[in-house]
């Protein structure tokens, strides 16, 4: 009898999600999505969640694959810029508190408050003694949130650092996705171990009972997209209304009505 062999890490990894079962499970996700969409609007539920993560590691992709089959006044998405001088000069969570969700809606942010334990600690724009002030004080901060009657969910995506080369080289190579590669995401790129330490801050500190932290995997961002949608049902109590059977109603008549070919430009037909 042959001594079996242990297999690699590598070995273990499963194979990369196709397009068509990715697709296939995607729509499932989506029909749910609609049907939470629903029960938000319904009970009136105030929703914040949350996505953090090194650069690429695939925050906008999941966030457009929650949000691509529901409406965007339910589902809204903020992804503020850099602070201007009169935001500077406010209380640091006070821009992002106008962006909370009312009741029927689903708040996303695309990084969020945590900017200052993340890339504000590691690139210099803050201090040690602030950034160390902010993670003393955003558990309270977040409990006040939930106690107001927020369902705060906080994702973050971890991407290894071959990954993450692959997909910044892409970013280089590919003419759909220079856009996204910025100054800042070249500087960072060399601070692996600086954005490392940050995050173990981050997650010592505000990891609690009423707002932990969530890690999902990115390195296959099919697999990551679905996994996270997956969770993110789980964790919003919802029930499926019920819909009456929708039936389009006749169509009036034309009677002396006559189409008459307005004089406005066109796009061309190209394809």
């Amino acid at each position: 009898m042959t001594k079996a062999t242990k297999k690699t890490p590598e070995a273990e990894k499963l194979e990369p999600l196709g397009n068509k079962a990715y697709e296939r499970e995607l729509k499932k996700l989506h029909i749910e999505l609609v049907k939470l969409q629903e029960w938000v609007i319904h009970a009136g539920l105030k929703v914040c969640v949350v996505f953090e993560g090194r650069d690429t590691a695939g925050k906008g992709g999941t966030i457009k694959a929650i949000t691509e089959r529901v409406s965007p006044r339910v589902f809204r998405v903020i992804a503020l810029p850099s602070p201007t001088e009169r935001e500077k000069s406010q209380m640091y969570l006070q821009r992002y508190v106008p962006h909370f969700p009312a009741a029927g809606e689903v708040v996303i942010f695309d990084r969020s408050w945590y900017n200052r334990a993340g890339v504000e600690r590691v690139m210099g724009f803050c201090d040690k003694k602030i950034s160390e002030r902010f993670l003393e004080r955003v558990p309270d901060f977040e409990k006040a949130m939930v106690d107001a009657g927020i369902i705060l969910i906080k994702y973050w995506l971890e991407v290894s650092p071959d990954e993450q080369t692959r997909r910044l080289k892409a970013r280089i190579d590919d003419g759909r996705k220079t856009w996204k590669l910025s100054p800042m995401d070249l500087k960072s790129y060399g601070r692996w171990f600086d954005y490392s330490r940050a995050r173990d801050d981050m997650f010592k500190y505000s990891h609690s009972d009423w707002a932990p932290w969530i890690v999902a995997n990115s390195d296959d961002k099919k697999r990551a997209r679905l996994n996270i949608i997956r969770d993110l049902l789980s964790r919003i109590p919802y029930k499926e209304l019920p819909r009456q059977k929708v039936r389009l109603p006749s169509r009036q008549k034309a009677g002396n009505y006559r189409d008459p070919q307005h004089e406005v430009a066109r796009v061309k037909e190209h394809f």
